[in-house]
């Protein structure tokens, strides 16, 4: 099967987070089973020419334009992606656009409708009711069009399913389907070695919706009892980094944080094999990738309520489940400190550790993902086959 994902954006920092390697993670899989699987985005940052090849998958990277700057992601685009892409999308059997409300994947979905591509839609949790004015203009003139003429809406979440028939309404749509983010299996890692200083571990883009400051703000109380305990701050800034250290300069604990900046994909997975406990007091994060990742080593993790992840991670007794709000930054704070210290006590991080990679291997798995994601193209082929049919045969 020819399979074009159309995602926003890749640098070479990983700065856009998780929907770039969703698309990644998935297209490794389905090019090992056979498929044509290949990548269409905006490039941006690289010195030099844009890469062809990203972790072993095929990408047609166009340079960025910075066509709107005050929106940001949401405002770059390439005229030269979106001509290629109407071009590609005729040599494909599917389009899996992992959608945002931007001027790449919005146009790029609606391109597959005009061109009667098999079309599938992923949000990532980035497709929900809103007051922004923009936002529901930009609902108005195609979100909504995409999402009820899209073969097959993929939701991480109940509440995200919700939220795309919220913003499809008065339709409701009937082909949406779950499908959960996955990693690759991990080796188990050692048990904690008590004689080493405690490692905690905050790895996410540096941005204010993840909760930085929090993960900071915890230090003091943890260092009171763990005086040489290392906290590594992984990832890139996406405009919180200044403010985070700051605030570590204020409490007296710059010493005993290391700022390490954007991490490669084997990077990531080393800093958690080395961390104790990972750390992620997000506000409204769907299904962290880089939860999942933590967990498939086998380190037990920190999210708050909000986290899509949540009620998996209390299920399964994987790590804590904080409550965390904004403007309770102080009493936020404490419940990351106080998670944290219960994590780090040598029999609940053995036994939340065991949980969070049991978890992972058994309803995590990218292969367990895969199978899903096929079930629901065949489906989706299949479909749209049926209906060429039927519309030969009539008179």
């Amino acid at each position: 099967m020819k399979i074009l994902h159309i995602v926003t954006l890749h640098t070479p920092d990983h700065a856009f987070g998780g929907p770039t390697r969703v698309a990644l993670n998935l297209s490794k899989v389905q090019r090992a089973g056979g498929d044509d699987a290949r990548i269409m985005a905006l490039g941006d940052g690289f010195d030099g020419p844009l890469p062809a090849e990203v972790e072993g998958v095929p990408v047609h990277l166009f340079q960025a334009r910075h066509l709107l700057p005050a929106f940001e992601v949401s405002g770059i685009t390439s005229g030269a992606l979106l001509r290629a892409a109407s071009r590609m999308m005729r040599g494909a059997d599917l389009v899996h656009v992992h959608l945002m409300r931007d001027l790449v994947t919005l146009p790029a979905a609606l391109l597959a409708l005009a061109t009667r591509t098999p079309l599938v839609v992923q949000t990532h949790g980035m497709v929900d009711p809103t007051e922004k004015r923009v936002a529901q203009l930009t609902d108005l003139l195609g979100v909504r069009r995409v999402l009820r003429g899209a073969d097959a809406v993929l939701h991480l979440t109940e509440v995200e399913r919700a939220d795309v028939n919220a913003v499809a309404a008065p339709v409701a749509l009937t082909r949406t389907v779950r499908l959960v983010n996955g990693v690759r299996p991990q080796e188990f890692k050692p048990a904690r070695d008590p004689a080493r200083p405690p490692t905690v571990l905050f790895l996410a883009r540096i941005q204010e919706r993840k909760r930085p400051e929090d993960f900071v703000a915890a230090m003091p109380a943890v260092l009171a009892k763990h005086p040489d305990a290392r906290f590594v701050l992984a990832g890139p800034d996406t405009g919180a980094l200044p403010g985070t250290l700051r605030l570590a300069g204020r409490l007296g604990v710059l010493d005993s944080l290391d700022h390490v900046g954007p991490l490669g994909h084997e990077e990531v997975l080393a800093a958690g094999r080395q961390a104790d406990v990972y750390v992620l007091p997000s506000i409204e994060e769907p299904l962290g990738v880089s939860v999942l990742e933590a967990m498939s080593v086998g380190t037990p993790v920190v999210v708050t309520r909000t986290c899509g992840l949540g009620p998996d991670v209390a299920r399964a007794g994987a790590g804590r489940v904080i409550d965390s709000r904004v403007g309770e930054d102080g009493a936020n704070a404490q419940k990351v400190a106080r998670a944290v210290l219960e994590l780090l006590e040598p029999e609940a991080n053995a036994a939340a550790g065991k949980a969070a990679w049991e978890l992972v291997n058994e309803h995590f798995t990218i292969d367990v993902v895969t199978r899903t994601l096929r079930r629901t193209y065949e489906d989706v082929v299949a479909r749209r086959s049926a209906d060429k049919s039927r519309r030969r045969l009539l008179p």
